[in-house]
């Protein structure tokens, strides 16, 4: 059986253009699957769409490089393929030009952005990649990373790397940069450019401020949106006996698939547009909706799955109580809280949440999608208890998730109930927290500590005693107690 390679497809639909008409004018970090599903089709299908063959990619790894080593040699080929209803036949994309491992090679990201052919860096490094706050908005600067890169060591942290790069832009006269955030981070780009300006500051990067300054580099705020479980070995196979050729780098995704950016582009870039990107001159409206329904949603099932035995988000949306605490969430505490992006039916946004996440052929794990909650909640969960104190209302079913969280927090669990390792950006320091400590004690130390879940709320008592109060009950009576909490 031949591996994937030019020329040799399979039954899969080959990539269009010829991967090998193209030049790199785009260089993405975080090589993932999340990318290769979105990001990277919808630049293959602009550049199909309008002949503009100027956007191949150079992709890098940020963690491990086993991604960058599976698609080595490979040519940088992939296999997508799309589950459930109105899914497409399996294409083979061809857009990624080069992949990299940047733990390896810190120094080639430098390279390639600072590469005056580049005008477009794409992201999807996830929360704890930008190294900050997740209250604040601050780089954190007692990150050993931070640290590291402030020392001098070639950069390895995004906010280094891109601040170095822009710098060296900037003396070589590279022409503009649009850095586009594809992460679930509440207003992604501007947040990047101010841990960037952060970086520069401390890091004595003048050329960097100036760039900024003049607007030859500007960081548009998106919107994405595209379920993607992680591939599977038994994903591997499947694929291989379907098309008759083995793709050691296939990625896995329901058909539907959306991306809202801001219309703030530097310089040149592709057009997404004709591959069904909105451009929009706000992205807030979508961001707050995408965030604080479909992710939170996302996040109380894993939270509450767990606690319930569900191994899937599509077995956990499945219970009736489930879905109804996510209805709850939907029309209870988020609607009342949120700009309503135009045109936009908040209930039937809501019901077609709730349909993808029932999608059995995408077993997206609860347990995948529990980590690294410190950097979620905020956006997800916090961010509509805010919203709905600030209005002199109670937000019961997302104080119900941050809740559910807590309890992960101090004993996570699989869907058999045995006992894992908390997966998080900052599972020793709130391991430390809750050390020793009863249930309730426990749930309130995190609750009422302002680095997790922001000043106000901590002191924000009805707040926290609910949470108190909702964890306590879950974790004596579990389904008992959720069937309560929804039939009163």
């Amino acid at each position: 059986m031949t591996g994937l390679r030019y020329g040799t497809y399979g039954l899969a639909t080959p990539p269009d253009p010829d991967p090998r008409s193209l030049t790199v004018g785009q260089v993405h970090l975080g090589l993932g699957a999340f990318h290769r599903a979105h990001q990277a089709v919808y630049t293959e299908d602009a550049i199909r769409n309008t002949g503009d063959t100027r956007w191949g990619i150079a992709a890098f790894t940020q963690r491990s490089g086993a991604a960058a080593a599976r698609l080595a040699p490979q040519d940088g080929l992939y296999t997508v393929v799309e589950r459930g209803a109105d899914a497409t036949p399996p294409r083979t994309v061809g857009v990624l030009r080069e992949v990299g491992n940047a733990a390896a090679d810190p120094g080639s990201v430098i390279d390639r952005i600072a590469d005056p052919t580049v005008h477009i860096v794409t992201l999807t490094v996830t929360e704890k990649g930008y190294r900050h706050d997740p209250v604040t908005g601050i780089l954190r600067f007692d990150d050993p990373e931070v640290r590291a890169d402030l020392a001098g060591r070639t950069p390895r942290t995004v906010p280094a790397a891109l601040a170095h790069a822009i710098a060296r832009r900037a003396a070589a006269g590279a022409g503009p940069l649009t850095v586009v955030s594809c992460d679930n981070l509440p207003d992604n780009g501007r947040l990047l450019e101010g841990l960037v300006r952060d970086f520069a500051a401390e890091a004595g990067l003048d050329a960097t401020a100036d760039a900024l300054a003049s607007a030859m580099v500007t960081f548009p705020s998106t919107v994405v949106d595209r379920i993607v479980p992680v591939t599977t070995d038994a994903d591997i196979a499947d694929l291989q006996h379907r098309i008759g050729v083995r793709d050691a780098a296939p990625v896995i995704c329901e058909p539907f698939r959306q991306w809202v950016i801001e219309d703030r582009f530097a310089g040149p870039a592709p057009d997404w547009s004709t591959a069904g990107a909105q451009f929009v001159d706000d992205a807030a409206p979508w961001e707050q909706l995408k965030l604080r329904m479909l992710n939170a949603a996302h996040s109380i099932l894993a939270y509450l799955g767990l606690r319930l035995g569900y191994r899937s988000i599509a077995a956990a949306v499945t219970d009736p109580v489930l879905a109804d605490v996510c209805r709850r969430l939907f029309a209870h505490d988020v609607q009342p809280s949120l700009v309503v992006p135009p045109g936009m039916d908040i209930a039937g946004y809501g019901e077609s949440v709730l349909a993808r996440f029932d999608n059995s052929a995408l077993p997206h794990t609860t347990i995948q999608v529990a980590a690294d909650g410190s950097q979620k909640i905020g956006p997800r969960l916090l961010a509509t208890v805010a919203a709905r104190a600030a209005q002199g209302a109670a937000a019961p079913w997302a104080t119900l998730g941050v809740a559910a969280w807590a309890l992960h927090v101090i004993d996570p669990v699989d869907a058999a109930g045995h006992s894992v390792g908390l997966a998080d950006p900052r599972a020793g320091e709130l391991r430390d927290l809750v050390a020793g400590a009863t249930i309730p004690v426990a749930v309130r130390r995190l609750v009422t500590d302002p680095t997790v879940v922001g000043s106000a709320l901590a002191d924000d008592s009805r707040f926290v005693d609910r949470a108190v109060e909702l964890a306590d009950g879950l974790h004596q009576h579990g389904y008992a107690a959720l069937h309560h909490e929804v039939r009163t």
